[in-house]
């Protein structure tokens, strides 16, 4: 499941990446709410990580 949520974040940085430098204005707010949710997910990940 851990490595799901990497995934998942890494691929949501990478949209966000080519939204904001490839398309620019013409996505608006979806780049932003990309951004957001990949940090939602490594806030999250690094919260319920493993514990020994």
């Amino acid at each position: 499941m851990g490595d799901l949520i990497w995934l998942i974040i890494v691929i949501l940085l990478i949209g966000w990446l080519i939204g904001f430098f490839g398309f620019g204005e013409a996505v608006g707010s979806l780049i932003h709410i990309l951004l957001v949710l990949a940090v939602i997910g490594i806030l999250y990940r690094l919260a319920t990580g493993r514990r020994p």
